[in-house]
């Protein structure tokens, strides 16, 4: 028997997004009751060339469009793309909450729909009422819902208001009841739709741990998020959705790093100007990226500096000025910090008037692979202090790692190659071993 458990061919879905007609005769709705019966056998077959012809009216517009895919039993595959690029249509096409304009898909196993935390929630009930309420709208049994119940009262946090109505809970309250019900179903199959952006953060933490117990328990998950923290580390495999098309399939890191390189709209030039601020008395006018050999570039290798030159303006004197160089990840990880004044003398301590160009190199074999960005500011005086000029992020950059065996599959911040040295047993390490083997 095939482990794969959901097959999607040439999936699209059209929408009329212009307004309704103004009004319907007799004959039209007449007309719609005689055609009902074969409404069913035309969403799932090719428009016609007519009707293609419509779709290409400014009125209509296709959420998606030839989406073809496999997905295999126990796989976790995430889902990411800008905002309207056709994700929760795809999501709701294999719940079948809607039907297909054309294509189709084959699902094998019992489907479990996070698409919208909290629907099905009636604001007079309590929270007990509604668990029991919530639950059977997602499918699972009542002697399922009394059995799991103190796992998601637990899970909720919420066990002192549990007989409270629920429209007196707070939105935060309200959310963490919905996710805590939705995420204790067992399907076979479960479609996530961004549901992990719930809650504070620490709730959003015991969120992405309960997905990763489904993902570990060999339940086969569709992930959308915009999270590309979580994809990275719940997903192996991901699908970039671009314009309602599939634009990528694979490795979840290398997806997820070309969908940022594409979504950062600085990536086309090493090069980034700043207007001048005369109110300022001093300020970063330029930065330019370059490599080892002193080319502009954004792209880099992990065995080369990544070297940023940065053209600051003095307009008056400052004293005690120190500089705060920062990178952080594509999902905001802080991974370096830097300080001018962490090296004796303070470089930029009492710049004279003018403009300096200020060097800063990350050395070779620092970061790991991946996507980043550069925040620099300046202050006056003590840390935190006094801002002189916050820049926020200047500049974006991307490391490959080319030369070690797993490459761009290595996962971790940094990309630091650790000497391995191994030598002959001798003294302690011989008794240690001996120890441990006399228990």
């Amino acid at each position: 028997m095939s482990d794969i458990v959901i097959k999607v061919e040439g999936l699209g879905k059209l929408y009329r997004i212009g307004p309704r007609e103004p009004y319907r005769a007799l004959r039209d709705s007449l007309t719609d009751f005689l055609y009902a019966p074969f409404r069913r056998l035309k969403a799932i077959v090719r428009p016609t060339p007519r009707e293609r012809e419509h779709a290409a009216d400014t009125e209509y517009i296709w959420a998606l469009r030839d989406a073809s895919f496999e997905v295999r039993q126990g796989e976790v595959l995430g889902v990411i793309g800008a905002n309207g690029a056709g994700k929760t249509t795809l999501l709701k096409l294999l719940s079948r909450i809607t039907e297909p304009t054309e294509g189709y898909t084959e699902i094998h196993g019992r489907v479990g729909s996070l698409l919208e935390v909290g629907t099905g929630f009636h604001p007079e009930l309590t929270g007990r009422e509604n668990i029991f309420l919530n639950g059977a709208i997602l499918g699972m049994k009542r002697a399922e819902i009394e059995r799991k119940f103190d796992e998601i009262v637990a899970f909720a946090d919420i066990d002192r208001f549990i007989d409270t109505p629920v429209k007196r809970y707070s939105s935060g309250m309200y959310v963490r009841l919905a996710f805590a019900v939705a995420a204790h179903l067992e399907p076979e199959i479960l479609l996530v739709d961004e549901v992990l952006a719930v809650g504070d953060a620490a709730f959003q933490k015991k969120c992405l741990g309960k997905m990763g117990d489904v993902a570990r328990g060999g339940r086969t998950v569709l992930l959308v998020s915009h999270n590309m923290g979580a994809i990275r580390q719940l997903c192996r495999r991901c699908l970039w959705i671009h314009g309602g098309r599939v634009k990528e399939d694979g490795d979840a890191s290398l997806v997820v790093d070309a969908y940022l390189a594409a979504s950062d709209s600085s990536s086309a030039t090493p090069t980034a100007t700043f207007p001048e601020d005369s109110g300022k008395d001093s300020q970063l006018r330029a930065v330019r990226l370059l490599n080892d050999k002193g080319e502009p570039t954004k792209t880099f290798s992990c065995d080369g500096p990544v070297i940023f030159e940065l053209v600051y303006q003095v307009h008056r004197q400052v004293s005690g000025l120190y500089g705060c160089f920062q990178v952080s990840k594509d999902d905001g990880t802080a991974v370096m910090l830097s300080y001018s004044h962490d090296a004796i003398p303070n470089r930029l301590d009492n710049l004279p008037t003018g403009t300096h160009v200020i060097r800063v190199t990350i050395p070779p074999r620092t970061l790991g692979r991946g996507q980043y960005r550069v925040q620099f500011s300046t202050a006056r005086g003590f840390v935190g202090d006094t801002a002189v000029d916050d820049c926020g992020t200047i500049c974006s950059f991307s490391l490959d790692d080319l030369t070690t065996l797993q490459g761009n599959l290595r996962i971790g911040y940094f990309s630091t190659l650790l000497e391995w040295r191994v030598e002959q047993v001798v003294s302690w390490q011989a008794n240690a071993v001996k120890a441990a083997k006399d228990g």
